[in-house]
């Protein structure tokens, strides 16, 4: 039995440096992975730029014999195809978008200096086979990434923001800008009750290794013997969702094959921990749900992974959940992160305190102290329903605080 897997990507590039434009790079990139499944084993070749498709399955053959890997399960099928691109730009539209918004910067923020890349990436992914199989996922978006120095500063940044954007609007980045910008220079006391307001992606990374099935079905996971209990908040909901439309370049199939139903599927609901993860040879081998999350490698056979994990939203914005009181939006931090017992200290080396509608000033650098029990459990507040700041998800949650290390 052959399969296919063919990965295409395209990504436009315009960097600028001093407020200058740098350079453009245009980049066309291939990767097709070629799969010849027999007696529960599979030859794998993987091979980037172009290859004869006979050619591909003569080597995924030879491969079959000289290296197999272990593969158990029957190949999947279905016929689907989806395409999440909303606007594709022309080079010279990103070209003249990218300069647009250089120019409010230089003009309106002459005081700082500007480091920027606009870069459009699209992506399509195709994965085939003989059983039937027939999968697309298309998606393109615009991603900008401004970092900024004051003239005066004698650090090399002082401050950064991002977003990405399938239908680029100008007026996005404007009030991006401001937003970061206006009142930078202005200086303000740190609240007494410190609530962080933050695009959550990079907190998920311990519990989502705590919600791994393998970890889990071993007892090394800070969630073992957890299932069915109420560990975090009543508001916190966590999901798998490849339908989000604010997640890029997410397929709807995992490197198994398999579909999860209506392309969502509850971890945590309400505080409680109802399964971890788990692809086809992880489920098999500790006898636990199979929850359709396998990631894909296409030089070899799928694991555990491909999650796609987004915390469910609050009815109300921001400012609601904030009821009166302000919070800290980190700009710059490092030096910090998760401890294998699920403790959270992260320095904060520059901060805005922002009331829900506005930036009111900089803060001084502190510590943030948590930890992935609290962060998602008595200390959270919620997920806005809106998008102020990072024209992206955000999380509330309060932390205690720390001095600087």
């Amino acid at each position: 039995m052959k399969e296919k897997i063919v990965l295409e990507n395209i990504t436009s590039e315009i960097t600028y440096e001093e407020s200058k434009l740098k350079s453009f790079h245009k980049l066309n990139s291939a990767k097709t992975s070629f799969r010849v499944y027999r007696d529960e084993q599979v030859g794998i070749h993987c091979q980037v730029g172009k290859i004869s498709e006979e050619e591909g399955f003569q080597k995924a053959e030879a491969n079959l014999e000289l290296r197999p890997r272990p593969y158990a399960f029957e190949l999947e099928t279905g016929v689907r195809s989806r395409n999440k691109t909303e606007r594709e730009l022309t080079d010279k539209e990103l070209m003249d978008t990218a300069e647009e918004c250089m120019e409010y910067l230089r003009g309106k923020y002459p005081q700082f200096v500007y480091k920027a890349t606009f870069e459009q990436a699209r992506q399509c992914v195709c994965q085939t086979n003989e059983k039937g199989m027939n999968y697309s996922n298309t998606d393109c978006c615009v991603n900008v990434n401004i970092s900024f120095k004051h003239v005066n500063s004698k650090d090399i940044v002082d401050g950064y923001f991002s977003f990405s954007l399938r239908d680029f609007d100008k007026n996005v980045f404007f009030k991006m800008a401001d937003d970061f910008l206006a009142n930078f220079e202005v200086e303000v006391e740190l609240p007494e009750e410190i609530i962080i307001d933050m695009q959550y992606y990079g907190l998920l990374g311990k519990l989502s290794e705590s919600l791994n099935g393998e970890c889990l079905a071993l007892g090394i996971s800070l969630l073992s013997d957890k299932i069915g209990e109420k560990i975090f908040s009543e508001d916190f909901t966590l999901l798998h969702d490849v339908s989000d439309e604010e997640c890029w370049f997410n397929r709807f199939w995992d490197g198994d094959g398999c579909v999860t139903e209506n392309d969502k599927r509850v971890f945590i609901d309400k505080g409680v921990v109802v399964t971890g993860y788990a692809d086809k040879k992880t489920a098999k081998k500790y006898s636990i749900p199979h929850t359709g999350n396998a990631y894909t490698d296409m030089a070899d056979i799928p694991g555990a992974g491909g999650v796609n994990f987004r915390i469910e939203r609050s009815t109300k914005t921001i400012k609601e959940l904030l009821n009166g009181r302000c919070c800290v939006i980190p700009v710059m931090m490092s030096g910090g992160g998760f401890a294998d017992n699920g403790d959270y200290t992260m320095p904060v080396h520059t901060s805005l305190l922002f009331d829900g509608e506005k930036v009111l000033g900089k803060l001084p650098p502190f510590t943030m102290v948590s930890s992935m029990f609290d962060m998602f459990g008595k200390d959270f507040i919620g997920v806005g329903s809106d998008k102020p700041i990072y024209n992206d998800k955000q999380i509330l949650f309060r932390v205690g605080k720390g001095n600087i290390i």
